[in-house]
């Protein structure tokens, strides 16, 4: 009888799944996304809760509807431009040149004698005390990528250097971003929880072992390789989801603050962004939002017909 042939148990995707070094995102990209100066923001989950908007997407089988979706809140308080960061490109990547937080005329002059292979980036810090439900007081300081012209780099960081930007300064309502965040940490799982393996039959389940691999592995070669699935780690490690829509940027928080407060966070208290759908991590986790490196055509902005305040304290 022939061997039977199926597609793998589980998926390999993101190894190994090691826990995250930090909650602040190290997003790693070349590409810059045209559409402005500073290509991210920064904000701090809520939660969620729904609305109801005129459905206004071109192909949808909806068009002119209105219908109920899901939203993330994002409190989004203004971020402080701290300094400017120059980068050389080398053969061995891009490599730091200079650093400035109060006075840019040495990366101006260097940008003068040669600008061949320079890129200006922003280093920015939150504002956690301004913020009711993350108990933070450090700020977290991050490197954020400019528009990618020189030029208007360097008059841009001359113009904000010690101010303060918002996320309206940056993104537009109907706007595509990349939601990058360290998702919810479970500790050590086992490997039909982590990998999603398949529970073994009865027979094997009634010596109390039917939720382990049941092979790791043949005679030759004497290890064990990296692609069998093992119990470890499971969550708190830096994901991005793409394409997620921007429905809202508000200024009041009591727009969208449900009775009570958001569960295990409070009351939205600064600007805020509502995106459509969820968002890795759990409530009060730092999201950097970030252009949308792949992004659909543009949407205007929805017209939102409701949202939803009704209390998340259950009773």
């Amino acid at each position: 009888m022939a061997k039977r042939h199926r597609p793998r148990r589980g998926s390999l995707a993101f190894t190994p799944r090691k826990r995250a070094r930090s909650e602040i995102c190290r997003i790693k990209r070349e590409t810059i996304v045209d559409g402005g100066n500073i290509q991210g923001f920064a904000g701090y989950k809520a939660g969620m809760t729904h609305i109801i908007l005129t459905d206004n997407a071109s192909h949808s089988m909806t068009k002119g509807m209105e219908i109920a979706i899901p939203v993330t809140v994002i409190e989004t308080p203004p971020m402080r431009v701290e300094g400017f960061r120059l980068y050389k490109t080398t053969h061995y990547g891009k490599q730091t040149v200079t650093e400035a937080y109060d006075d840019l005329s040495k990366i101006e002059e260097l940008i003068k004698s040669n600008s061949t292979g320079l890129e200006l980036r922003m280093i920015s810090s939150t504002l956690p005390k301004a913020v009711n439900g993350v108990p933070k007081k450090k700020q977290e300081v991050m490197e954020t990528q400019m528009g990618g012209e020189l030029g208007k780099d360097l008059e841009y960081a001359k113009e904000m250097l010690g101010k303060a930007i918002s996320a309206k300064d940056i993104f537009n309502e109907g706007d595509f971003v990349d939601a990058t965040a360290v998702t919810k940490g479970k500790g050590t799982q086992g490997p039909v929880k982590r990998w999603g393996i398949t529970i073994q039959n009865a027979k094997a389940r009634r010596s109390g072992k039917g939720r382990h691999v049941g092979a790791i592995g043949g005679w030759t070669p004497r290890r064990v390789r990296w692609r069998v699935p093992q119990l470890g780690q499971t969550g708190y490690q830096q994901r991005t989801e793409y394409n997620k829509r921007i429905v809202k940027i508000g200024e009041n928080g009591e727009e969208i603050t449900p009775k009570g407060g958001f569960l295990n966070y409070g009351i939205v208290r600064n600007d805020y962004v509502l995106l459509k759908g969820s968002v890795p991590g759990p409530k009060k986790r730092l999201v950097r939002l970030s252009r949308a490196i792949r992004a659909p055509p543009k949407l205007d902005a929805p017209d939102i017909v409701y949202i939803s305040k009704e209390s998340q304290q259950g009773g």
